[in-house]
């Protein structure tokens, strides 16, 4: 049987005689915080086009609900904001890009003050509130639990009035053109005009995680990783492709979505009781309901299994104007008759946030000329093995500026033309029975939570890479003419490669846990690299 990696060139079937073709100097894909920013930034020299899967509006950030982290009180500093991130990220943090994180915070926020960013205040100063692993109140939020909404409308607002940025939505990403080595473009499908090609001096890729590949998730439906499997189908080095964090607290209602409770619900002093009523997370950390999100999720877990509960509670009821702290929360636990000042909040963790993604070097630049990558897509090295709350919105702020600049720098030195060339994809007929996508989707996402979620284990990680090699030598090797079979074997491919790198990582470390190697002092921290050549390959140690 083939293995996975040795995944077709290109999705589908495309003749670039017979399509619609756009020119622009910078493409770039996803319209999260890390895309706009980048988008706003490499508009100053030259002409960008922000492509996105769905409507403009819609993306992960618009659903962050805790904040962005900088060190701003006067008990804090950047060297302590540093340390805490490099402590959570359990040493396997790139050192220089956390310190470029920290010394930039304050002038991406103060930027966005300047361009009408309402931060929450008190008595006239920002409000700062306290998240896991952080040692100090440095939380800058907006609307209560709405920073993220915020954050949307102050950069698509400076994305819509700039002249040299022109939006393309319903855009679906299919495969990166690479030609003699270089990046110069995407193959896209469009729901309206059909098959287009979007030539580019550079490429931005920023369309965020893959949490749909898990059964429990705080992701939109649209985060099925088609930006990572396009990334690998073309070539480029992807890194700790493993390390997907799992939010403790997402509200737990049967038969309704995850949806996610904040990390400043917990700040503000809410803690985590049993179903006898509990506390627990004492005992698992001295820092107890604000440890780590590794530490808290695991230990949640754990407990389910002691307990043999389906749930654990957040109990909030002693908090005092939590509805207008919390707004958004407030009535979504209303939706589900939940009152939060007499009723205990149900939750259980969720898988939330791929710190593993395209390799990136502190510019954005991908292994590949002419890609560049920011924001969740990438693995940059600021989060290490664990992300630390609220630092996610600043590294979309702080590396998309820099892979804009970087970018817009490098289309502006390119010269005049971006060189169209012939471009032909005919895929083999398949002779081999299909399967149902439906059930695939729905089998692979109950079987990487159950064997690749928050505790994991070699013969687990066999079994599941074994099956996902089954569902792909009968998925992959078919062309779809639409968006359902597309996401489905973009979803294969990432999630062979969480899996196949989870396996590959023998030691437990930040948020990936191996139950048969639970020491995390076993090993010294490396990175787990793959990169898809013509022969195939493996994961490898790095």
């Amino acid at each position: 049987m083939a293995s996975l990696y040795d995944t077709r060139r290109y999705l589908t079937d495309f003749d670039s005689k017979r399509m619609g073709h756009f020119v622009t100097d910078v493409l770039v894909i996803g319209s999260g915080v890390a895309g706009a920013r980048a988008a706003i930034e490499a508009a100053r020299h030259g002409q960008v086009t922000l492509m996105c899967k769905g409507p403009f509006e819609d993306s992960a950030t618009a659903r962050a609900q805790g904040g962005i982290a900088t060190a701003l009180g006067d008990d804090d500093s950047t060297q302590s904001h540093f340390e805490d991130t490099m402590r959570v990220g359990c040493g396997l943090n790139d050192r220089e890009a956390v310190q470029i994180l920290v010394m930039d915070a304050r002038r991406r926020i103060e930027e966005l003050i300047e361009w009408g960013f309402e931060f929450d205040r008190v008595q006239g100063r920002v409000d700062l509130g306290r998240e896991g692993g952080h040692k100090v109140n440095r939380i800058l939020h907006a609307h209560g639990d709405r920073t993220g909404r915020e954050l949307v409308r102050i950069l698509h607002q400076r994305v819509l009035h700039n002249e040299n940025i022109r939006v393309f939505e319903h855009c679906f990403l299919l495969d990166f053109i690479v030609l003699n080595d270089a990046c110069v473009g995407v193959v896209t499908f469009h729901e309206r005009h059909g098959h287009q090609l979007l030539w580019a001096r550079q490429t931005i890729l920023a369309s965020g995680g893959c949490g749909r590949i898990w059964r429990e998730t705080t992701n939109p439906p649209g985060s099925t990783g088609d930006g990572l499997a396009a990334a690998f189908r073309a070539g480029a080095v992807l890194r700790d492709m493993e390390l997907m964090q799992f939010h403790p607290t997402t509200l737990y209602v049967a038969g309704a979505g995850r949806a996610l409770i904040s990390e400043a619900v917990r700040g503000e002093g809410a803690y985590l009781v049993d179903r006898a009523g509990e506390r627990f997370m004492q005992k698992y950390h001295a820092d107890a309901e604000l440890a780590p999100r590794d530490v808290v999720s695991r230990a949640i877990h754990k407990h389910l299994r002691e307990t043999r509960s389906n749930c654990v509670y957040l109990d909030a009821r002693h908090i005092s104007g939590f509805a207008d702290r919390f707004p958004h929360i407030a009535r979504l636990c209303q939706d589900f008759q939940i009152d939060v000042t007499r009723d205990l909040i149900p939750v259980r963790p969720s898988a939330h946030y791929m710190i593993g993604g395209v390799q990136a070097d502190l510019d954005g630049r991908s292994s590949i000329d002419g890609l560049l990558c920011c924001g969740e897509a990438a693995c940059s090295g600021v989060h290490g093995a664990n992300r630390m709350a609220s630092n996610s919105l600043l590294e979309g702020l702080v590396f998309g500026v820099r892979a804009g600049e970087t970018a817009g720098r490098l289309a502006k030195g390119s010269g005049n033309k971006v060189p169209l060339q012939p471009v032909v994809s005919r895929n083999p007929e398949s002779r081999r029975t299909g399967l149902d996508l439906p059930d695939i989707d729905h089998s692979l996402r109950s079987l990487m939570w159950r064997n690749v979620g928050m505790v994991r284990s070699a013969d687990r990680l066999g079994e599941t890479n074994d099956i996902l090699d089954f569902w792909g030598h009968y998925t992959l090797d078919k062309t779809f003419d639409d968006r359902a079979g597309w996401e489905t074997q973009n979803q294969l491919t990432v999630a062979k490669l969480v899996a196949s790198s989870a396996w590959t990582r023998k030691t437990s470390i930040g948020v990936h846990y191996r139950s048969d190697s639970p020491d995390p002092t076993a090993d010294l921290p490396y990175h787990v690299v793959v990169a898809r050549k013509e022969s195939g390959t493996a994961p490898r140690r790095d």
